[in-house]
């Protein structure tokens, strides 16, 4: 494990092992909980994280320990910014299924990318073929949130 911090931002890099998870959302949380974000979002963005640390685990670096999967948090007054890096292949997130059509409504998996597009206020994708995929989450926060 890695980490830097400054006043403001929050690095943290793990490698591709889904134990691995768990270190990632307690270090989310105590960086929220430290800038005063409300309990409510905290577990939002917690919720939406953890998601797609385990897409970039298991999809973008396939488990590949030797792989990282990077998070640098940004606290600022009106928002939260994440994003997360994995050092795979790269995906078109625009072929993922929808997990609302007929055929995809009793299948197990699928459903991450739609979740976190719920919780979160933007998704942003970043991914070239070869170049891994950055996925940046944005959460607005209330004026009182973050010092």
């Amino acid at each position: 494990m890695s980490t830097t911090d400054s006043p403001k931002s929050h690095r943290l890099a793990v490698p591709s092992v889904p134990d691995r998870v768990s270190e990632v959302d307690e270090f989310v949380e105590a960086v929220l909980h430290g800038a005063g974000v409300a309990e409510e979002t905290i577990a939002d963005i917690a919720i939406a994280v953890t998601e797609v640390v385990n897409n970039a685990i298991n999809h973008g670096n396939s488990r590949d320990p030797q792989k990282t999967v990077t998070l640098t948090v940004i606290c600022e007054a009106d928002r939260v910014q994440i994003d997360v890096a994995d050092q795979g292949p790269g995906f078109d997130p625009g072929r993922v299924a929808d997990p609302l059509a007929q055929e995809n409504l009793l299948r197990e998996v699928g459903r991450g990318i739609f979740i976190v597009r719920h919780l979160m206020d933007t998704v942003e994708f970043d991914s070239a073929p070869g170049a891994g995929t950055t996925v940046r989450l944005t959460k607005m926060l209330g004026t009182s949130s973050v010092p």
